[in-house]
């Protein structure tokens, strides 16, 4: 039975050859490794729509009652009230540097970047 036929690198490395200070070839990037100068401007969430049923129960007041807003009235303030309290979430969810998933919006890391820049040659 003949022995079994092992790439080369196998037998080098249970030889030993490496532990002797010959070491696998070192990985090299292409490029030198270094940051962008921006990076591409995204959505940070996909927005979903808010209010819609306040929205559904004034509409519904408005042809029952053939769009007159008098009788409406309480069904129009509960509509303004929510989309107002939505408006506030949102320019307070904007403000937080950190999203929930722990990521930065790419307007922020290219203001970082801005202030930051890399530097590419020494003087």
């Amino acid at each position: 039975m003949a022995a079994p036929a092992y790439p080369a690198w196998v037998t080098r490395w249970v030889s030993g050859q490496w532990r002797n200070k010959k070491r696998p070839p070192t990985l090299r990037p292409p490029r030198t490794l270094a940051l962008a100068d921006k990076v591409a401007n995204r959505r940070e969430q996909s927005t979903e729509a808010t209010c819609i049923t306040e929205m559904s129960v004034m509409m519904a007041c408005w042809k029952q009652n053939d769009f007159n807003d008098t009788p409406c009235a309480e069904e129009i303030r509960m509509f303004y009230d929510c989309v107002a309290k939505a408006e506030k979430e949102r320019k307070n969810q904007n403000e937080d540097t950190v999203s929930s998933r722990g990521n930065l919006p790419s307007s922020k890391v290219n203001k970082l970047l801005k202030r930051f820049p890399q530097i590419t040659h020494y003087v």
